[in-house]
């Protein structure tokens, strides 16, 4: 689609109306934007004259924004926040780098993706990573990511979906609190305490339901909204938890925290590397993609699978 360059304000315009905005004053908008006072009134009316709006109101000593301006404001700032990001990608590629960009789920990214990634670039010396955080699915074209590591079922608006692996998870615990609790068959852990992940409050229920059969349900316990904050539970002596293998490799290389039954649950969901429509045969986006492949344990099962 063609841009109708007289719809769009000069950037400086746009600095000048979300540094008023953020100080409520236009003279200090002007020191923190090395202008003077009467420049930066003249940026935030020529943006009113555009728009045909009122932007600012005066009360008293200093500016307060429109219901017009508070409307317009986060949009604003969010366009300003992704040319300084479209800025940065440009100058760590100025040496003549490939830089991929890559948004992965929090955990996943700290505890697994990034003790891996030496391995990838030492694979791919000519590319720079730009890798953020993302906890639900997102535009990725809008955000330019090249890819996104997914967990749920392969879904996701104006994107394709390819399979990485399924969660194992397994019931670990503290050598602490092993020693501490009398634990000789999987239907003892019901006693306790259990620690439990707030999106998913039925996981030891179906646990103890495969694996003991137990018909009632196991929710007492304390709670947690992350995995991160659980693995840190557990290793606390906190109680028993239910952790993704991939997330604790180190702890349970090193006997920081062991593995209660060899009783693994595979869930229902499982991980997906997601890439925008258009983006799929981009040569370092699918070099990623591979090795990712390269990297997951066999003992995820691909789901459908014989055991």
């Amino acid at each position: 689609m063609k841009l109708s360059r007289r719809l769009v304000p000069d950037l400086a315009v746009l600095q000048a109306f979300e540094c008023a905005a953020r100080h409520g004053n236009f003279t200090r908008a002007a020191a923190e934007l090395q202008l003077t006072q009467s420049a930066v009134s003249r940026q935030i009316r020529a943006l009113e004259a555009q728009l045909g709006v009122a932007l600012f109101e005066r009360v008293r000593q200093r500016v307060v924004l429109s219901d017009a301006g508070r409307s317009l404001l986060p949009e604003v700032s969010r366009l300003l926040g992704q040319t300084e990001e479209v800025v940065l990608r440009a100058l760590a590629a100025s040496d003549g780098k490939t830089v991929l960009s890559i948004a992965t789920l929090p955990t996943f990214g700290s505890r697994w993706l990034a003790r891996r990634l030496p391995d990838f670039l030492r694979r791919h010396p000519g590319t720079v990573l730009n890798i953020a955080s993302r906890g639900a699915p997102f535009d990725l074209a809008a955000e330019d990511f090249d890819l996104a590591i997914h967990y749920g079922q392969p879904v996701w608006a104006r994107a394709s979906c390819s399979y990485l692996c399924s969660e194992v998870i397994v019931p670990v615990a503290s050598p602490a609190l092993l020693a501490a609790t009398d634990i000789a068959q999987p239907g003892d852990l019901r006693r306790g305490p259990l620690l439990h992940l707030d999106t998913r409050p039925k996981l030891w229920t179906e646990w103890f339901q495969a694996h003991a059969g137990e018909g009632l349900g196991a929710y007492a316990g304390n709670r947690f909204d992350q995995f991160g904050m659980i693995i840190a539970a557990a290793l606390a002596g906190l109680g028993f938890a239910l952790l993704p293998d991939y997330l604790i490799e180190q702890e349970l290389a090193e006997g920081a925290l062991r593995i209660v039954f060899d009783r693994p649950m595979t869930t229902d969901n499982s991980y997906y590397v997601v890439q925008p429509e258009g983006r799929q045969q981009r040569a370092a986006a699918l070099a990623f993609r591979e090795w990712l492949a390269t990297q997951v344990s066999p003992r995820r099962p691909v789901p459908g699978a014989a055991p």
